[in-house]
């Protein structure tokens, strides 16, 4: 039985972690402090490039219950979730520091509402999953 949650995170951890990418952005926006975006960014990398995800894993040090106990969320649906994640904040953050700022506004923007809007309850990166996963389905039924 415990196989069964080894490949899912409690949501109080993916909760934090769109939090974090949230605030870090608008914080971004507020000071103008662009480095702020590597907050998310490199500890999204980590997670994805290591299994090691450095807000995830501080904000499990908080969690009053054992992890198993909260309503779980996919490890997979949340890897292809971060790496949407990853790449708008790479891009803002390149937009930033070359001084591009539709690229920085626009991918900023993007990545602020998706988590804005999962935190929320609707998982913009699930949706575009599943209408992909649809897409290839009908593809290999031809």
């Amino acid at each position: 039985m415990s196989n069964s949650k080894i490949n899912t995170i409690p949501l109080p951890l993916v909760r934090t972690n769109q939090w974090t990418i949230f605030i870090s952005v608008i914080l971004t926006w507020v000071t103008g402090q662009y480095w702020l975006l590597l907050i998310p960014l490199i500890s999204g990398l980590s997670g994805l490039l290591f299994d090691f995800h450095p807000i995830i894993k501080f904000a499990k040090l908080f969690l009053k219950k054992k992890p198993s106990s909260y309503p779980q969320e996919d490890k997979g649906q949340q890897n292809f979730n971060q790496t949407i994640a990853v790449t708008c904040l790479s891009l803002a953050f390149i937009g930033a520091l070359v001084g591009w700022n539709v690229l920085f506004y626009v991918f900023s923007i993007m990545v602020a509402l998706a988590s804005l809007i999962a935190i929320n309850g609707f998982c913009i990166g699930c949706y575009i999953h599943f209408q992909w996963n649809q897409y290839k389905y009908r593809k290999s039924l031809r």
